[in-house]
């Protein structure tokens, strides 16, 4: 550890699961936790947990992230697409189809990796900031390569920009499965946007019964992404700005029940689980604009899921008199990338 990092911040659990860890609290998702998740499946009934991931629809809830666009590839200079090899060779009566997508990882259903968010922070105990992740590792520790000035294709120019550390390849690796544990805050605060403290979510669990239990992987229902499907790719910025619950994610109280509780990663339907700035709370000059996200991914390794969908799931739960499932949720194995689109299946 001393060759990463000396200093490690306040109410972190750097160095808990080893030195060298890229998983955070994903190391509670142990054989015998999933096999206690496995005995929540009682029906076999299942639920995809991903939206559509063209949407929402357009850039409205962040222009910096775009909808997939979807082409078939090239085949002699020809769309590869209801293409009859007989083209190729008469004596054959396939006909192939063929397609690639360039899509921005976090647009849509998605899991955030550790290394989405870091921090300024003085690992190294030189007394001054730099760029750090999740158990030490450094900025240094990401590889920048290509052509800044690239002008034949902008989207392309920072080509080679990735995660050497950290990235959602090791979130695949682990195979995220588990039990799933759905609290519903829309049932109890409808479409408005509250921002949701402690004693509130305390509040709602205790009225429905919700324990989270170390392992656990917890999924906040907001009805937010149910509105994203509603509106049908054509989003109105002030529901997507300013619609549905979301956890206040300075709230010392809050972040306290994150830290104690065990939960493995944290889900909701919305877009950034959190109220977005959120307010933190800390004294001094330097404050974070997203004080969960610093939270869950900078100091304690915890993944964040982002506009899953969870309404069908929540309302057959509710029915149901159940809040618990089996969740099996692994992101694309793409080696060095900071996000991925989560095409959950929950089982119940």
């Amino acid at each position: 550890m001393a060759g990463r990092w000396v200093n490690r911040p306040e109410g972190s659990n750097w160095g808990d699961f080893g030195p060298d860890d890229q998983l955070g609290r994903l190391n509670l998702l142990t054989p015998e936790r999933v096999v206690e998740a496995v005995k929540e499946v009682k029906t076999g009934k299942r639920f995809c947990l991903s939206l559509p991931l063209d949407l929402p629809g357009g850039r409205v809830l962040n222009p910096r992230r775009f909808p997939p666009r979807l082409f078939a590839t090239e085949r002699n200079n020809l769309a590869n697409y209801n293409f009859a090899m007989e083209q190729e060779n008469p004596e054959l009566t396939d006909v192939i189809c063929d397609d690639a997508a360039l899509i921005c990882l976090q647009y849509s259903s998605q899991w955030d990796s550790l290394t989405h968010v870091g921090s300024m922070f003085d690992a190294n105990g030189d007394g001054v900031p730099e760029v750090v992740y999740y158990n030490g590792w450094s900025g240094q520790e990401h590889k920048l390569a290509g052509d800044p000035d690239h002008k034949a294709d902008p989207l392309m120019r920072f080509e080679g920009v990735r995660a050497k550390a950290l990235g959602i390849e090791n979130m695949a690796g682990a195979c995220v499965q588990g039990r799933g544990v759905m609290i519903d805050l829309h049932r109890h605060l409808g479409d408005e946007r509250t921002v949701v403290d402690f004693q509130t979510l305390s509040k709602i669990m205790d009225e429905d019964g919700v324990v989270v239990e170390e392992g656990d992987m917890v999924c906040l229902h907001t009805g937010f992404s149910q509105g994203i499907i509603d509106m049908q790719g054509n989003p109105d910025p002030e529901f997507m700005h300013n619609g549905c619950p979301a956890l206040d994610g300075g709230d010392p109280e809050l972040q306290e029940w994150v830290r104690d509780s065990g939960l493995s990663v944290l889900i909701a339907d919305n877009y950034a689980v959190e109220q977005a700035p959120g307010k933190d709370r800390r004294n001094g000059p330097k404050k974070v604009m997203l004080p969960l996200h610093e939270l869950c991914l900078f100091k304690l390794g915890v993944h964040l899921g982002e506009i899953w969908y969870l309404t069908e799931l929540a309302n057959w739960l509710h029915e149901n008199g159940r809040n618990r499932f089996l969740l099996t949720a692994p992101p694309l194995n793409l080696p060095g990338a900071v996000g991925s689109p989560a095409n959950a299946i929950a089982t119940v």
